[in-house]
């Protein structure tokens, strides 16, 4: 007995010891570079946001967050490389609402949407704006409703990728205008926007950040945006249901992931440090001229919203009869 009650104390005087440094390794994150993995390409709206508040992180964690776009499959390419990633705080996520979209529109995913991740907060919502080519002449949202309406199935739309939050955007538009037109997918805003200034496709409910720039100098016309509220990037653009579109209002947003697993000490303190970043000054104003508005959640918030927002997408995927890929 004596024999087994000292093994027993020497092994929780181990236990002992060992806590105190497993303790300072994790007080010690981040002591190498943080992957950030994005989804999409670079020059997306996702891709701005992340570079926007990367370096302001990176500062203040004292370790460079490093930006690895991996776009393609409507963004579930990046996400299976986190889904998979070692759950050390080292490789996290920033995406877009297209994370609630891909479980009703992928018949099979190489990871569980809910349960391989662990939300970490959103970082901003957007407006997604419609925009068209001025060489198409149609100025207004009526005239794009009349042009649909006069030859049904005529008209063609881009998106960042089937199943993405562009496309669930314009569909939901199509719905509740009561119109015929094609989604045209491609693996990013920056590959859209080109398309459509080219005139090669009509229309793209794009975010506001990779077109502002064309909208100002006239390359793009905004005909409204899809969000509930008009936005402070274009504040003379109505909304879809200003505009004659009541029911289309669609909710973009951006936000910030792990590997399930990751620690929650770790998960918390990259929450504190977006909050912190958004606080600052010059991101502030990136955001403005970017047409974003800042929103954070606590972890488990965001992990709840998530769960609500998968199902509601459920509900208008089926609704607009999207078949899964």
């Amino acid at each position: 007995m004596k024999k087994l009650a000292r093994l027993a104390l020497a092994t929780l005087s181990c236990v002992a010891a060992l806590l105190p440094l497993q303790g300072n390794a994790q007080n010690g994150y981040p002591n190498k570079p943080i992957r950030v993995i994005v989804p999409f390409a670079a020059g997306s709206t996702t891709d701005i946001i992340a570079r926007a508040i990367a370096d302001k992180m990176g500062a203040s964690l004292g370790q460079p967050l490093v930006v690895d776009n991996r776009g393609g499959a409507s963004g579930t390419i990046g996400q299976a490389a986190v889904a998979t990633a070692a759950p050390d705080g080292y490789t996290i996520m920033i995406h877009s609402s297209s994370h609630t979209v891909s479980p009703s529109t992928f018949a099979k995913l190489p990871f569980d949407t809910v349960g391989d991740f662990a939300g970490i907060t959103p970082i901003s919502s957007l407006s997604n704006v419609l925009v068209i080519a001025p060489s198409k002449n149609i100025k207004t949202l009526g005239e794009l409703l009349s042009a649909a309406r006069a030859k049904p199935g005529s008209l063609n739309f881009a998106s960042a990728g089937q199943g993405s939050a562009t496309h669930l955007n314009a569909e939901k538009f199509k719905m509740a205008a009561n119109i015929q037109a094609t989604n045209i997918p491609f693996k990013g805003s920056a590959e859209a926007v080109t398309e459509v200034m080219a005139g090669r496709v009509d229309y793209y409910f794009s975010p506001v950040a990779p077109v502002i720039g064309q909208i100002k100098s006239g390359q793009l016309l905004a005909l409204a945006v899809g969000s509930p509220r008009r936005t402070g990037a274009l504040p003379d653009v109505p909304t879809t249901a200003e505009a004659g579109v009541p029911g289309s209002e669609f909710n973009f947003w951006i936000g910030m992931m792990a590997p399930a697993k990751t620690p929650r000490d770790i998960v918390n303190r990259l929450h504190d440090e977006v909050v912190k970043a958004l606080a600052a000054p010059d991101v502030k104003e990136r955001f403005a001229k970017l047409g974003a508005d800042a929103w954070t959640l606590k972890p488990e918030q965001f992990d709840a919203y998530i769960k609500d927002e998968i199902a509601s997408n459920a509900k208008l995927v089926k609704a607009a009869g999207l078949q899964p890929q």
